[in-house]
């Protein structure tokens, strides 16, 4: 096959969404539609050079994405399963299977260097389900700009809410500041005046630099967030897979950085501790040591 690459994924084409919540705040999980999917497939390889047939393997909906290759004339095809849906089952299972199969192509697959996210409960509006006893925001986010270093691992990401109010930001150089919908930087509800001069657009990848930039003026470091205190960093079980020294060392950064063990969980779609293979311990690892410390009160 030619050799072609899949261009990293732009600020407007990732989204949030809401791994967990309670009380103290939330954590944050970015992710891709299968609307980009298709709009990557159709830029690398055109809308004629990939195609994609799902069939049912032991009770599970699996997804085939086929791209074809001049060199040999023949189509290549790369498979993955997909999860239930809670909404639309058969709908929800072709897309997750359509999704992961594009992940298997390289397709957002830089998502997963991404840093533990997670907003304290100051920065979010939080209301609890008394009945219920759940708790849930009607607070939405995405991601403003994003950026990758030579690797394509993210190495600087801000998130702002439905009101345009940097509530996230992994980056020395982004400013612990709000913006609002005329472009001003605001500090502590004052308007500051824009900078004069030029604007730089923090990421790499984003088209649209009228929406997507960052306002150039004094660097420095965005204050330390208020994290959710590691309690469940001894949860695990008796049978783990992971060594004694990595199960220590999970514990370490998990309370360095606030991070519970119920979001590494949840990002990597696991019921437990005990599922936690070699791989994924890395991967957390390496995310965890990219977070920050969380703020002593």
């Amino acid at each position: 096959m030619e050799d072609v690459s899949i261009r990293l994924l732009r600020a407007e084409e990732i989204e949030c969404r809401i791994a967990t919540i309670n009380e103290k705040g939330l954590s944050l999980l970015l992710f891709k539609d299968a609307r980009v999917d298709q709009k990557l497939l159709d830029e690398t390889f055109t809308p004629f050079g990939w195609k994609r047939n799902h069939q049912v393997i032991d009770g599970n909906l699996y997804c085939t994405v086929e791209v074809w290759d001049k060199e040999k004339e023949q189509w290549i095809g790369k498979q993955d399963v997909g999860t239930m849906s809670y909404t639309e089952k058969e709908k929800g299972q072709a897309s997750d299977s359509f999704k992961r199969a594009c992940f298997n192509w390289g397709i957002g697959r830089e998502l997963y260097t991404a840093p533990f996210i997670w907003i304290p409960a100051e920065r979010v509006n939080i209301q609890k389900k008394e009945r219920e006893q759940k708790f849930f925001t009607y607070d939405r986010f995405h991601v403003w700009s994003i950026n990758y270093d030579e690797e394509g691992k993210i190495n600087a990401v801000m998130i702002v809410n439905q009101k345009n109010e940097i509530i996230y930001s992994m980056d020395a150089r982004i400013l612990d500041i709000d913006i609002n919908k005329t472009g001003e930087k605001q500090e502590t509800g004052k308007t500051v005046k824009k900078a004069e001069g030029k604007v730089e657009n923090m990421a790499k990848q984003i088209p649209n630099k009228a929406e997507n930039k960052a306002l150039r003026g004094q660097e420095g470091k965005p204050k330390e967030m208020k994290t959710l205190p590691a309690g469940d960093k001894n949860s695990f079980g008796d049978t783990p897979a992971l060594t004694k020294r990595q199960r220590t060392v999970l514990e370490k950064e998990l309370e360095r950085t606030g991070v519970a063990l119920d979001a590494v969980l949840n990002r990597y779609h696991l019921e437990s501790s005990e599922q936690i293979s070699e791989e994924i311990y890395k991967k957390a690892i390496e995310c965890l040591r990219k977070s920050k410390n969380k703020e002593v009160a």
